[in-house]
């Protein structure tokens, strides 16, 4: 589906595609003429800070983007979100994933049942922490498995890895997700089956990935000495389908819930997050739920010109809508924050990879920006030369920490040293005359330099985002989550399309489950394309 030019029906849509057009400043030249900019563009929330001053922002954008976000009713929209409307119309379910980390006494059926899986978790956190939950061997379990896939997995794996440094000495936690057999054969292969306990992540307990490699893990268990009478000492699970978790082998009692009402990608804070629970233990879980809810309030509570969330959605729609820009660069410069860009892919491509209206008409204009990104500094040495000479407009986050990640404090002051150069150098860029000055000054010849400098300008003027988190740790972790959720959501409202659903990822699926039996020697459709045809040959033959 092909757009040439954005439309909207937005009353305010004329003036700011105008604005847009009469656009000359650059952002250097703003910030020369506005010394508080960065305070004016700037805010706190949640215990983030963000600084969108590096964007091409004055009070008269932001002025018609809210008045677009108005007319959008996007603050309606958010209260129907947190109140349990239904915003997943395409399959009749609200969105309540909020309510998963509310805080205080539960007031709504959703609320207590969210409780009681909370405490229902906490004594299974525990067994585990106290080497209680023993094997069918009587030893202690020493490794937790997570099998699942997307939102089962992305969140999950995403927070434990950025949790380093706060994770329990025992049990180790662990991910499998995919259906090439290596994913599963080399995690367990270092593993003692006798002290291993897997989690089958999944709603429905037939997803293929998730299904095939638990049934893999249990020809393991049982290879390594468990009955089949003892699988429940080595395998829990977190689905809706009771009946095939315990025809699996897994007693009742360890079925932790889901709901229709939480989308995969927005289920960490579920028991989906049993993993996350495990690994940094049950306070630091709750901790991450707190950082999450500050989040929530201030989205629910602040308005449209200083709430971080729809500011966000406010940025990117205008950089879409107005500039063309079609993809985006999360950079967070922690190590251990290298699995957000992953699991963001999927929150917002996912959400927002639509190409109809909420009542199934077309849209007309662009959608669902590519998301990209890697852990700084590493990225500098692969794909920021695009970031600063490449003919693509790219949209970009950087993400740091004020305080030290580890105990090498010299290591961290490089690190943002290097997040904070970055946004500078895309800001202000490098001019001809400064690239012939510094090769003259290096003792290029005059030849040299002119044939040289054109190679080394960098055009800047391009917009970043910075948000800084005071320190890594599951409450702030918490609410940098949620913050992208809820731009996601803003995002979905001003496009006018429903973020909750993903029905372009099923066609794959049904078509999977054709081909297999082609590549088990089943003969192959008549009707199939002739590269089909030849590919399935190709895999069945078993050389090329």
């Amino acid at each position: 589906m092909q757009i040439t030019g954005d439309t909207y029906t937005y009353p305010s849509w004329s003036q700011l595609l105008s604005h847009k057009e009469q656009w000359q400043t650059t952002l250097a030249e703003l910030f020369v003429s506005a010394p508080t900019r960065t305070q004016d563009f700037s805010l706190q929330a949640a215990g983030l800070y963000l600084d969108y001053s590096k964007n091409h922002l004055t009070a008269e954008t932001l002025g018609l983007l809210t008045n677009i976000a108005k007319e959008a009713k996007l603050p309606e929209a958010v209260a129907g979100l947190l109140g349990g409307d239904i915003v997943n119309n395409t399959e009749n379910r609200p969105a309540l994933h909020t309510a998963l980390r509310f805080q205080g006494a539960p007031s709504t059926p959703e609320q207590e049942v969210v409780a009681e899986t909370l405490e229902k978790m906490s004594p299974f956190v525990r067994s585990l922490h106290d080497g209680e939950w023993l094997g069918q061997s009587g030893k202690p379990i020493t490794d937790v498995v997570n099998i699942g896939i997307g939102g089962s997995d992305l969140g999950p794996r995403m927070v434990v890895t950025a949790l380093a440094d706060v994770k329990k000495a025992s049990p180790q936690v662990h991910f499998v997700a995919n259906i090439d057999g290596a994913d599963l054969s080399d995690v367990v292969k270092t593993l003692n089956p006798e002290t291993t306990l897997f989690i089958v992540a999944s709603k429905s307990f037939s997803t293929l990935e998730t299904r095939e490699n638990a049934l893999a893990a249990r020809e393991w268990v049982m290879q390594g000495g468990c009955a089949e009478a003892d699988l429940h000492k080595h395998f829990v699970a977190v689905s809706s389908n009771i009946k095939a978790a315990v025809e699996f082998g897994i007693a009742e009692q360890n079925i932790f819930p889901m709901w229709d009402w939480v989308g995969g990608r927005y289920s960490l804070w579920s028991a989906i997050g049993l993993p996350i629970a495990i690994a940094i233990g049950m306070d630091g879980f709750q901790s991450l739920l707190k950082g999450a809810n500050a989040m929530d309030q201030h989205f629910a509570e602040a308005p449209i010109e200083s709430n971080m969330p729809m500011l966000m959605a406010l940025i990117t729609f205008w950089y879409s809508a107005c500039w063309g820009y079609n993809n985006q660069a999360i950079l967070p410069y922690a190590q251990r924050m290298s699995r957000l860009p992953a699991y963001l892919q999927q929150l917002d491509m996912e959400s927002l990879g639509k190409q109809v209206d909420r009542n199934g008409q077309p849209l007309k204009h662009h959608t669902g920006l590519v998301l990209w990104g890697t852990e700084g500094t590493n990225g500098q040495h692969s794909f920021h030369q695009l970031l600063h000479q490449g003919t693509q407009g790219v949209l970009v986050d950087f993400i740091g920490s004020v305080k030290p990640m580890s105990p090498l404090d010299g290591h961290h002051t490089h690190l943002m040293s290097n997040c904070i150069a970055q946004s500078q150098a895309l800001l202000t860029g490098k001019s001809l005359e400064t690239a012939t000055k510094e090769l003259l000054d290096g003792g290029a010849s005059a030849s040299d330099a002119e044939t040289l400098a054109p190679h080394k300008v960098i055009p800047g003027n391009r917009p970043s985002n910075t948000l800084l988190l005071e320190q890594l740790n599951p409450e702030s972790l918490g609410a940098l989550i949620a913050l992208y959720e809820h731009k996601v959501f803003c995002l979905g409202t001003l496009w006018g399309l429903n973020p909750y659903d993903q029905w372009g990822v099923e066609l794959g699926k049904q078509l999977g489950a054709k081909v297999y039996p082609a590549l088990t020697g089943e003969p192959l459709p008549e009707n199939w394309d002739g590269s089909t045809k030849a590919l399935v040959e190709l895999v069945n033959k078993g050389s090329l």
